[in-house]
């Protein structure tokens, strides 16, 4: 009997591994493409701006108002024996309404300063209070206190 040739094919090849392998290999590759090149970021938005309803070339120098520098306001609070009284910057004030009225007029001018109490150690805790809320109520919003240091 003859042996036949490896030479001489017969008929096409019904082998399915042999045509599905490169095209599994060229599918993977395209999604390892696709997923590397893809942007994930978020899509920003176009932000809404007014625009200017002049038309020319000349453009507007509007240049803001230069912010009132201000230091840090002092509010100190003494006791002397039965009354309290107080002091803004070193300059003393009759009583809490009065001392209002000032942070008021501050605040009107700049609300962004710091306003500090400082209290001293003998003063009821009652007018610490008082002083804190007309600072508040005058339209600080950033009302710290000072603290005596031990030695």
């Amino acid at each position: 009997m003859k042996r036949p040739s490896p030479l001489v094919q017969r008929g096409a090849s019904t082998d399915i591994d042999s045509a599905m392998t490169p095209m599994i290999d060229v599918v993977f590759l395209l999604l390892v493409f696709f997923v590397w090149t893809a942007s994930f970021q978020i899509v920003e938005q176009v932000l809404p701006s007014e625009m200017s309803s002049q038309v020319g070339t000349d453009p507007v120098d509007v240049e803001p108002e230069p912010e009132k520098d201000f230091d840090d306001i002092v509010v100190k609070v003494a006791w002397d024996g039965n009354t309290p009284s107080w002091s803004i910057n070193d300059s003393q004030i009759p009583n809490i309404e009065t001392v209002q009225e000032k942070l008021k007029a501050i605040s009107a001018i700049n609300g962004q300063t710091t306003v500090i109490l400082h209290p001293q150690p003998v003063v009821p805790v009652e007018f610490v209070i008082q002083s804190y809320d007309a600072a508040k109520l005058s339209g600080f919003e950033k009302v710290s206190f000072a603290v005596n240091q031990t030695q």
